[in-house]
């Protein structure tokens, strides 16, 4: 297989695993699909990291596979392609990328997809289809726009040139940049965290803040309320309010 799935202390690990640079062919973005449906469903799975290995996370799509479609095959492909991306920005459970070496073209749209990016110091990171007569096609212009604004977006797909690590940092490109050796156990930790955490109500904040960019504020608020309302009906709500009162803040255990 392409793509890989581990399951561990409530932590699902999706490891891309295609030597040398793991392309992103028509088959792995097939599987990262299925897994990624597959990790939404399990209740052993309560956070996910998508992991390219120690060398490299990404270095985009399979450029000789794609040489060979024409028009009408990327009519139809195309939006396989971004659904399968959709599907990992659609776990309903943190997500964070863990990069390592290159994300670049459709690896910088799939750590797009997460939460959080944990990066390499040594790691590089952009959107290169321009270089090729074309533009992202897996939520580029779309999600890192959200993420980094409308201009330096701009810079980075008019352009297709490469950003260090520090240079992602500073646009917010990513979250934290550690040490390559340390990249995925940092990611795995923050994965972890979050994985003890109380799953209903972290599905309700990551749906409440991601439909929230896609609508106006009042629909926002609505989203909102209903989730907030909502966990009031949980066991969870019930364990954290009782901890708080009994144990004081940040003691809880939650099932």
């Amino acid at each position: 297989m392409t793509v890989n799935l581990e399951v561990a202390d409530g932590v699902g690990t999706i490891r891309l695993d295609r030597p040398p640079m793991n392309a992103l062919d028509i088959a792995t973005q097939d599987r990262l699909r299925e897994l990624a449906e597959e990790v939404t469903r399990r209740d052993d799975v309560r956070a996910v990291v998508v992991w390219g290995g120690e060398k490299v996370f990404a270095a985009g799509a399979d450029i000789k596979e794609m040489q060979d479609m024409d028009h009408a095959a990327m009519v139809v492909r195309s939006k396989a392609l971004q659904d399968a991306f959709t599907a990992v920005a659609r776990i309903p459970k943190p997500v964070v990328a863990a990069v390592t070496g290159y994300a670049l073209g459709g690896g910088c749209e799939l750590a797009l997809c997460a939460d959080f990016r944990i990066a390499a110091d040594s790691a590089k990171l952009g959107q290169p289809e321009i270089l090729l007569g074309l533009i992202p096609g897996a939520g580029g212009t779309q999600r890192l726009a959200r993420l980094v604004g409308p201009s330096k977006a701009k810079d980075l797909i008019f352009t297709g040139r490469q950003v260090k690590a520090d240079e992602a940092l500073a646009i917010g490109l990513v979250d934290r940049v550690v040490p390559a050796a340390e990249v995925y156990a940092q990611a795995h930790a923050w994965a972890a965290r979050l994985a003890a955490g109380p799953a209903l109500a972290l599905r309700a904040a990551k749906e409440s803040v991601d439909a929230g960019l896609e609508t106006d504020i009042d629909t926002g608020l609505t989203v909102e309320r209903n989730w907030f309302s909502g966990l009031f009906a949980t066991e969870d709500r019930e364990t954290g309010m009782r901890s708080f009162v009994e144990e004081g803040p940040g003691k809880a255990r939650f099932r």
